[in-house]
């Protein structure tokens, strides 16, 4: 695994140098780095577009950063490239290719669009669509994060894993702070990374409505994974609905309430633990809610999501309620001059408590994090950005940890 973050440090390393030599062959006046926009063929009904990010940062030994079991969110170099083709006014098809750290391509969306009428704001989206719940989760790409982090709801891999259940109380609480690589007794046993409470680098697949009338719209999807656990197929008996409401009272406001439930437990783990029959019974339930506001020279957001898991009561001590969850952040941004921006996020996620063998305390542990930095846009499409972020969690193997980070971002 050293080698493998060694290799994704060289990748983004060279990403960012490659960059910041390509700039420095731009002529001065350059204000783009082209491509600077969509490309449009076939008469504007074909359109393709695209992102590259390199983030370099020390190694994250306290796993406070990782997406996965491999792939740390501020060590990451990653492409996309987004396609849309308009079959005719009311139907287009669209996709989205993506890569992470030069080993790990394939499709992160693709569906179908449909209008019944063109007139009005109503479509219809089948396939691996678009998030539906909060709001980050919508505008996870680099080039609309202020910061390199991801807020803690969205990234930060709890114990917790669909595959595999803890047997007890005492089960559960031996994997506190180590949602990088959990393994409990039912199930698959293997260590693997744990689930966010909703996860921005997976879309789910299902299919979606979408309205909106004046100063609200609406999103309602039903898709097979939950918002922790987005799939490409169905791995229980049941489908997750979600739903999201927002509205526009006023120019730069927007607040948005979202809600979802499904099941979260594979019928094969189910199955392990209390025998056929009750995949329904253990699900994900979440509510969120979310404001953004902006004015002039400044930007604001806040965001708050709780989450639910019911897992099986299998042996004693008995893990004898639903787990929670809450994350709340807020961020912001100034710009100081044309091009050059600071931003702040302060960020906490906590956990209920459980009763083991040796007492009460929070099933994981929970984490605060505060992050600061700059940006800077070399070209309009061309950003470079700085931060400093602070990790304090109560427990596990490290429980403390700041880290340095730089990002380049282009996108056409």
């Amino acid at each position: 695994m050293g080698s493998m973050l060694r290799r994704s440090a060289d990748i983004a390393a060279a990403v960012a140098l490659a960059a910041l030599t390509l700039l420095a062959a731009c002529p001065a006046e350059a204000q783009v780095l082209p491509p600077s926009e969509p490309i449009a063929l076939a008469g504007g009904r074909v359109t393709v577009s695209g992102d590259v990010s390199a983030s370099l940062a020390p190694e994250d030994t306290g796993f406070f950063n990782y997406t996965d079991y491999e792939h740390s969110a501020l060590r990451l170099f990653r492409a996309d490239l987004a396609g849309a083709f308009t079959i005719n006014r009311h139907v287009s098809l669209l996709a989205e290719l993506r890569d992470e750290n030069i080993e790990t391509f394939g499709a992160y969306a693709f569906y179908i669009r449909i209008r019944p009428w063109a007139d009005h704001q109503f479509d219809i989206q089948a396939g691996r669509v678009p998030p539906v719940f909060g709001a980050f989760a919508r505008r996870s790409y680099a080039s609309d994060n202020p910061l390199i982090g991801y807020p803690l709801a969205y990234q930060y891999l709890t114990a917790l894993r669909p595959d595999s259940l803890p047997w007890n109380a005492d089960d559960l609480l031996r994997m506190r702070g180590r949602g990088w690589a959990t393994a409990f007794s039912i199930g698959d046993t293997t260590p693997n990374e744990g689930v966010p409470l909703v996860t921005a680098f997976r879309w789910d697949t299902g299919v979606q409505l979408h309205a909106a009338s004046g100063i609200f719209d609406g999103t309602v999807a039903v898709t097979t994974g939950t918002l922790s656990n987005p799939r490409l197929t169905d791995d229980n008996s049941a489908p997750q609905v979600a739903a999201r409401l927002g509205v526009h009272p006023s120019a730069g406001l927007n607040i948005g309430v979202s809600g979802a439930r499904g099941p979260f437990v594979s019928s094969t783990a189910a199955r392990g633990a209390v025998g056929d029959g009750h995949d329904q019974a253990f699900t994900q339930s979440a509510l969120g809610a979310d404001v953004e506001y902006s004015s002039g020279y400044y930007l604001i957001r806040g965001e708050t999501i709780w989450s639910e898991w019911k897992l099986p009561q299998i042996a004693a001590p008995f893990i004898s309620s639903p787990l929670r969850a809450l994350s709340s952040y807020v961020e912001g941004r100034y710009k100081l001059r044309p091009g050059l921006y600071v931003a702040g996020r302060i960020d906490h996620l906590g956990f209920s408590d459980v009763t083991g063998s040796t007492g009460m305390q929070s099933w994981d542990a929970p984490v605060s994090r505060v992050e600061a930095g700059a940006g800077y846009s070399l070209q309009r499409n061309l950003l470079l950005k700085f931060s400093v972020q602070r990790n304090v969690r109560g427990g596990g193997r490290v429980t403390s940890a700041t880290y340095p980070s730089v990002q380049v971002v282009y996108w056409f």
